[in-house]
């Protein structure tokens, strides 16, 4: 993830030598990364090491991410849907917690305010029965979804099962997107399986000086306590699917990037497997 914020200095030298720009033939493969954070003492408050989750981004950041990766790599990668995230969390339980229902044992499983001042390094604590590390605690996960207050209930009634797509909320406006699992500085109440939290857009960016908001950047808590966890399909999903999972999905997302594009405070830049090979060449 630090290479990934560190892009924008190495597409504006690639750009500059004719490298890298965005065409009509290569624009569906383009991410948009930020400058510089214009102070990093808010997300690297706790430490910048390797075994850290990433914190503070917001969902249209990790989006981009995702596919960064994914053209990088030529994998799909992407933010999981909310029953996506609450199933690997889950592992097959049916209890409030992915061990049971008495959260005397949490402590054994997740950092959370009982046990953790700041965030941890993934993996120190036992797993779910997946494998899986950390999906209680430690930090909020975004998923793809936008916040209803009804949640599953409102897919009663329909066949079952349902094509996965088909459980997505999707996003209808800037904020209220679902991060999931609680966070170290939450009560063991929020770490529940089926918790779940909307975010907040404007309040997570109090103290953000840019103008526009940064739409890649929180500066304001929770944000310390907000991650996210990449997922892969087990097959490939249709290209018109993965660009509900990467694409901007709000006109006023897209006005901030246009501006902080346009005011050369971002750079648009297609991603390919080559990548590499053209930051030797500048070199």
């Amino acid at each position: 993830y630090h290479l990934f914020m560190s892009m924008y200095k190495l597409l504006k030298t690639l750009q500059s030598q004719g490298l890298r720009v965005v065409d009509d033939s290569n624009a569906v493969d383009a991410i948009t990364a930020p400058t510089e954070l214009y102070d990093s003492s808010f997300t690297y408050r706790y430490g910048q090491g390797p075994k850290l989750p990433a914190v503070t981004m917001t969902q249209y950041a990790a989006k981009q991410y995702t596919k960064w990766l994914s053209k990088l790599t030529g994998q799909q990668y992407r933010l999981p849907t909310e029953a996506e995230w609450e199933y690997a969390c889950r592992a097959g339980s049916t209890t409030a917690y992915c061990f049971g229902d008495d959260p005397a044992t949490l402590e054994e499983y997740a950092w959370f305010y009982d046990n953790a001042p700041t965030p941890q390094e993934v993996g120190k604590l036992k797993p779910n029965a997946y494998g899986l590390h950390d999906m209680h605690g430690n930090v909020m996960e975004w998923t793809i979804n936008g916040y209803n207050e009804e949640g599953y209930t409102a897919l009663a009634g329909k066949p079952q099962p349902l094509p996965f797509l088909d459980t997505v909320h999707w996003p209808e406006s800037f904020d209220n997107r679902v991060v999931r699992g609680g966070s170290w500085q939450d009560e063991a109440e929020q770490l529940r399986c089926a918790a779940r939290l909307a975010s907040a857009d404007e309040d997570w960016k109090t103290e953000d000086p840019n103008f526009p908001l940064s739409p890649w950047w929180y500066t304001d808590d929770p944000a310390r306590g907000i991650g996210f966890r990449i997922f892969r399909s087990y097959e490939p999903l249709k290209a018109e699917v993965m660009k509900k999972f990467w694409d901007i999905d709000n006109e006023d997302i897209q006005m901030d990037v246009d501006m902080r594009l346009s005011e050369g405070r971002g750079v648009l830049s297609p991603i390919d497997p080559s990548l590499a090979e053209d930051i030797k060449k500048s070199n």
